[in-house]
């Protein structure tokens, strides 16, 4: 058997605790990147899920933050999912990315609507860990609107619908669900939706139960999740405690047998 460790983390374009984005200068956004590096690498997780993070952004130093990341912690694999993209003076690039110590063996990226700005969405991915195909799904969802949420997650509950169909119905390991919910864990909201319909498909496990992530110094609300599906066995959940963004990472730890 062989534990495995994954992170998902809002990390805010790097801006830290700066509650408004595109004052930050670039040497400032890199000194905080190398701080979630240096933590990255002091968790030692073998995926991390990344949302906010930017490709190439003129409010976010104009570089590409998933390539700083990977670089600085020696995760050699990579991969983004751009859901705001827009040219010209005011270059945008910016989603969710995946950082990975194995290899990914596919990706997709899925974008909710086409705003010019605050667009969000997720990253479906499988990857390679220690001989398992692990699928990992890093989402964002809408902020403000509770009906905008629920759309969200019926698209992509179709999407896992239509992978599951692909393996003939049966997944070889059922779907990691991860990332920034925007919402606390209550029963009329889409956390607890998610919950009821990954239980149809098998006994999953929301992660954390209790806590909070946001805001980060004094956090009051649990936004932040990890949804961990049977062949994940023996669950273990901590709520990294920091100050590098405005969100607190979740760590959780599993077995793959």
């Amino acid at each position: 058997m062989q534990r495995v460790r994954i992170v998902t983390f809002n990390i805010a374009h790097g801006r830290g605790l700066n509650p408004i984005q595109g004052t930050t200068r670039a040497d400032t956004l890199k000194r905080n990147l190398s701080r979630i590096g240096d933590l990255l690498k002091r968790l030692d997780p073998d995926v991390v899920a990344l949302q906010e993070i930017d490709e190439r952004s003129r409010w976010a130093g104009n570089f590409d933050q998933l390539d700083f990341l990977s670089r600085y912690t020696g995760m050699p694999f990579t991969v983004f999912g751009i859901n705001t993209r827009r040219e010209g003076l005011l270059n945008l690039a910016y989603g969710n990315g995946i950082l990975s110590k194995h290899p990914i063996l596919l990706s997709e990226t899925v974008t909710f609507g086409q705003r010019k700005i605050g667009e969000k969405g997720f990253i479906f991915t499988e990857i390679d860990v220690h001989g398992h195909r692990v699928p990992v799904v890093n989402l964002h969802l809408h902020y403000r609107s509770r009906h905008q949420r629920f759309r969200q997650m019926d698209i992509l509950t179709d999407f896992l619908a239509e992978k599951r169909a692909a393996h003939g119905g049966e997944w070889p390991l059922l779907p990691i669900v991860c990332g920034d919910f925007n919402t606390p864990q209550t029963a009329n909201d889409v956390t607890a939706a998610l919950h009821q319909h990954l239980q149809e498909l098998g006994d999953y496990a929301l992660l954390p139960r209790r806590g909070g992530t946001f805001p980060s110094p004094l956090p009051t609300r649990l936004l932040d999740f990890v949804f961990v599906p049977p062949g994940a066995r023996t669950p273990r959940c901590h709520i990294v405690r920091t100050l590098l963004s405005d969100h607190r990472p979740v760590m959780v730890d599993f077995v793959l047998k």
